[in-house]
């Protein structure tokens, strides 16, 4: 009997292998298709500003964007959002819009947030994460910036000094 079981076993652990490998693999190499590339449109996303209005992609078509994936749990986050607030007062009369994402955090706590550094951008709620996943987000922040083809310029993972978001939002108005 104990002959019969070292073939099952192996043939157990080659499918273990090719399982593991497969789920590995479709993971760390996404379908291009899918991925969110320099060069080309962002995802079309519906969310809801702070008060409940809905927003989508379309709203600001034509204008030079920037769309920041954000939260409040996240110490980057909280170091540029008013470095974003700044850039935005600076810039926003030649244009420039921001649209912050927060990443799914109850109300109370983003306009607490809000409240706390009187931002004045769009900030927009993806309660379900749809939109998150829809643009492939593995770390926070996220910021796109969008030129006013509608095509992305520049991703940046990771926080950004004020310095490194006014020299792209000076590229971005020059498109």
């Amino acid at each position: 009997m104990k002959k019969s079981r070292r073939p099952m076993q192996i043939v157990i652990l080659i499918a273990v292998l090719i399982i593991g490998g497969y789920a590995i693999g479709s993971t760390l190499f996404e379908n291009d298709k899918t991925k969110v590339k320099i060069g080309a449109p962002p995802p079309d996303f519906h969310l809801a500003d702070l008060s409940g209005s809905p927003v989508q992609l379309a709203d600001y078509s034509g204008k030079a964007l920037v769309i920041n994936f954000w939260g409040t749990f996240c110490e980057p986050c909280v170091t540029e959002m008013p470095e974003f607030e700044r850039q935005y007062e600076k810039w926003k009369d030649k244009g420039l819009v921001i649209a912050a994402i927060n990443l799914s955090e109850d109300t109370l706590t983003v306009n607490n947030f809000v409240k706390r550094f009187n931002l004045s951008y769009p900030i927009l709620r993806d309660v379900n994460r749809k939109t998150e996943r829809l643009y492939g987000l593995r770390s926070y922040p996220t910021t796109f910036f969008v030129k006013p083809d509608g095509n992305i310029m520049d991703i940046i993972v990771g926080g950004m000094t004020e310095a490194a978001i006014e020299q792209r939002v000076t590229l971005l108005l020059e498109q």
